[in-house]
């Protein structure tokens, strides 16, 4: 006992320098996540100074905004399941499968499929339309046909008139068939000359004189 008494005021001592030193660490903690506490209030606050002036922008705009992110949500507690009520074996009776009125009554009603059948068929055969007679000639034939016969050249309004004339069923008109002309000059089928401010059209088919063979001529041997 006598040898450990002079030790004691030593280790006391290191002790007290020990908490000394720990007591220094927290303050100097405390004081740096106190400042960072306060560096991130300011954050927030300007956030949502931020989020404000936002809102009331989206608000002026007229456009709907999401849910703040203030409300928070509650955590839904599970429901718990209700027991059904419990029914008497005596009173309890197996439920037999009901039908519909209307199944019933098709059911019992009989229907005559048969004569609907063929009466839809006699109708169907009565109101098909009779096949369209063959169209006749278009007016690109036709004007062909009028250039290969004639042997001089023909306007646009000569040719409207022959055919007029030659189809008086059948309406014809001369814008039309000068478009139809040209149609043809741009596909080298008819040829167009211009004499003074007229414009004739002449087939650009060979004759049947030009086209006609000549005969071959023997040799003087």
């Amino acid at each position: 006992m006598t040898d450990a008494q002079p030790e004691t005021p030593g280790v006391q001592a290191q002790y007290a320098a020990r908490v000394a030193a720990d007591l220094e660490t927290n303050r100097k903690e405390q004081e740096r996540i106190g400042a960072e506490v306060a560096a991130l209030q300011e954050q927030l606050q300007a956030l949502e100074n931020d989020h404000a002036v936002l809102l009331s922008m989206q608000q002026a705009l007229g456009s709907p905004g999401p849910a703040t992110g203030k409300t928070k949500q509650q955590p839904s507690r599970p429901q718990k399941a209700v027991p059904a009520p419990r029914t008497s074996n005596s009173n309890s009776r197996p439920t037999r499968p009901t039908r519909s009125k209307k199944a019933v009554a098709t059911k019992d009603k009989p229907t005559p499929n048969a004569p609907k059948v063929e009466a839809k068929a006699e109708t169907q055969t009565q109101t098909q339309p009779s096949p369209s007679p063959k169209a006749g000639p278009t007016l690109v034939e036709l004007i062909d046909d009028h250039l290969v016969q004639q042997n001089e050249p023909r306007s646009a309004a000569e040719i409207t008139t022959a055919l007029a004339q030659a189809l008086p069923d059948r309406t014809v008109k001369t814008t039309v068939v000068r478009t139809t002309v040209e149609g043809l000059v741009a596909k080298g089928r008819v040829q167009r000359t211009k004499q003074g401010s007229s414009v004739f059209y002449t087939s650009a088919a060979p004759t049947e004189q030009s086209a006609a063979p000549q005969p071959e001529t023997s040799s003087a041997n």
